[in-house]
């Protein structure tokens, strides 16, 4: 029932002084007639302590004006919904008062973005409206309403914050044409790079180290050396608004980088695994885009499996342990990276992002003299080196590896990039002539395939969110750990996270995917059934049809999620 906003301005004078609860009278919908847009009030916090209330405000475009060119195509809209989202965000540091009373009182919040452009439930726009979904904390003093306070909050503070960035003449235009021009020529660049067999591609002059582990804004361009593709491997794009670029084209196949510590090599990984997403304009890796299909592995220890068919890399185990059907709870490194590559196939992967840093060393390489001392009789692990050529012959799937150790990975290398100083140097033909020169004298254990991809079907029973008298207790802890029932899941080494958003909807989405599974259906198509959902409904179809915390996530995050889940069972066609 829709309210003029003077009940709201009564009702807050009504229940001043009153105990905390009286707050779940201002639920609803009310309309600010003069400001010309919509204050729903869709969840009111019990507590002053507890997670704050959540509001939303929509406004009609005969008010916003936002001009058909900022949301006339998917790109457009996405980019115009996260600039929006991220001037809320600045408005809400600009003209909130803050804390103003006990726990969470007066404290307003949306989910702010970080360097990413990802598409989000906190704003949307259409030709009818703009929306934008935000936190608000009821002020309180000690257990009692603040009712003053909440006025000056409702009547005062959001005014500004939307004023501020829900109206497209108060906006900066020229910034916001920049933000969807950027995210539009990324999305273009990165359709272009599969039309052409290039599975990722570096711009010329981006800044691509970061300000530090934690902070992941560009380092001052002052302080690093801006990439510069080398002459053979330059590429050049044709975008819809910045015109023709160059940089460095990766192709289909088994590239390596390769140099000396501290030069460059995993920072160059790092900014193409962090290509699958869109950058903001001024990030330095705006025109870094890779394969949207790209999966980082990584060895996990401890992690736990389910029965995954890890024999392409591992078999024959003591006492004639099946492999087939793999299952522990406490993986070793070997077998974990082993399960990573296997599941990330399993979802269809097209390029597999791999660091030796974060390797197991026994399941990258085995050398002539360990050969020699222990037997492939005698040893279950087919290393690496010995598969990842079929992974692109048998299964079209490339690699990029950094790689420092090891020259022996020259023999299966397509193409070889040099970090020098953090510029890049094409090293293909020296690594080629190298090989000649010194021809490994290693055996190859990989067998003339690669092996069997065996389908999993997840079973609904396996996934419980219950806890206690809850029938759904889901937390986001923080962006790479889930509380979600009695589990917590670990997602520390899923390093394509860009967002606790994300995991949040992921949160969702293993609940939302209990309504596809049979115990025939396969993770594969489950999570393809469920970003088709996505695509036609929006995010919010997984959880809370009015929650403005959830991101968009790929499917390889959500059955990473999944996989990691320990009481999950699944069903293969080995059992």
């Amino acid at each position: 029932m829709m309210h003029l906003s003077q009940i709201l301005h009564q009702t807050l004078s009504r229940i001043d002084g009153k105990g905390y609860k009286a707050y779940k009278d201002i639920q609803g919908s009310y309309e600010f007639e003069e400001e010309g847009y919509i204050l729903h009030i869709d969840y009111v916090q019990g507590d002053p302590f507890a997670s704050p209330s959540k509001v939303r405000v929509v406004m009609g475009q005969e008010r916003a004006d936002f001009p058909h060119y900022t949301y006339e195509s998917k790109s457009r809209e996405v980019a115009t919904r996260d600039f929006i989202t991220r001037r809320f965000a600045e408005a809400i540091t600009r003209h909130s008062k803050g804390s103003r009373g006990s726990g969470k009182s007066g404290r307003m919040g949306i989910y702010t973005p970080g360097q990413e452009i990802l598409e989000r439930t906190s704003a949307f726009i259409d030709d009818q409206q703009v929306e934008v979904r935000f936190t608000v904390g009821l002020p309180a003093f000690g257990r009692k309403i603040a009712g003053r306070q909440a006025q000056s909050l409702f009547f005062e503070e959001i005014p500004r914050l939307v004023k501020s960035a829900m109206i497209f003449d108060n906006l900066d235009a020229d910034a916001l044409q920049q933000h969807i021009e950027t995210n539009e020529d990324a999305d273009a660049a990165r359709d272009i790079l599969r039309e052409n067999e290039v599975v990722a591609f570096v711009a010329d002059h981006s800044i691509l180290p970061r300000k530090s582990g934690i902070d992941p804004r560009p380092m001052p361009a002052n302080e690093v050396i801006p990439f510069e593709s080398p002459q053979s491997m330059r590429w050049e794009l044709e975008l819809p608004n910045l015109g023709k670029i160059t940089g460095m084209g990766i192709p289909t196949g088994i590239t390596l980088i390769v140099g000396g510590g501290f030069h460059g090599k995993s920072t160059l990984l790092n900014a193409i695994e962090a290509g699958i997403y869109n950058h903001m304009p001024g990030d330095g890796r705006e025109f870094v885009v890779s394969d949207p299909d790209a999966v980082k592995i990584r060895s996990e220890d401890g992690r736990r499996i389910e029965k995954v068919d890890i024999s392409p890399f591992i078999n024959n185990l003591p006492l004639g342990k099946s492999t087939r059907a793999f299952s522990t709870d406490d993986a070793s490194g070997s077998t974990s990276q082993a399960a990573n590559i296997v599941e990330a196939i399993e979802l269809a992967a097209k390029v597999l992002l791999i660091d030796e840093d974060t390797s197991a060393t026994n399941f990258m390489i085995r050398d002539q003299r360990m050969q020699e001392l222990i037997h492939k009789n005698e040893e279950p692990i087919t290393p690496f080196i010995d598969k990842v050529k079929q992974l692109y012959n048998d299964l079209n799937v490339s690699t990029i590896l950094v790689m420092g150790g090891s020259g022996d990975y020259f023999e299966v290398a397509d193409q070889v990039i040099g970090m020098n100083n953090y510029k890049p140097e094409d090293l293909t033909g020296q690594a080629k002539a190298i090989h000649q020169q010194f021809q490994s004298q290693r055996d190859s254990e990989g067998g003339d395939t690669f092996g069997q991809v065996t389908p999993r079907a997840p079973l609904p029973q396996s996934i419980q969110p219950e806890k206690g008298k809850k029938s759904k207790k889901i937390k986001t802890l923080h962006k790479q750990a889930l509380q979600f029932g009695t589990y917590t899941i670990d997602l520390s080494s899923v390093e394509q996270l860009a967002d606790a958003s994300q995991t949040t909807a992921i949160g969702e989405a293993l609940v939302y995917a209990k309504k596809y599974m049979d115990g025939q259906q396969t993770l594969s198509e489950i999570a393809e059934r469920i970003l088709e959902d996505i695509r036609e409904k929006g995010i919010n179809v997984v959880g809370n049809k009015n929650s403005g915390n959830y991101a968009r996530f790929r499917r390889f995050e959500l059955a990473a999620a999944l996989n990691r889940l320990r009481s999950l069972e699944v069903r293969n066609n080995i059992d």
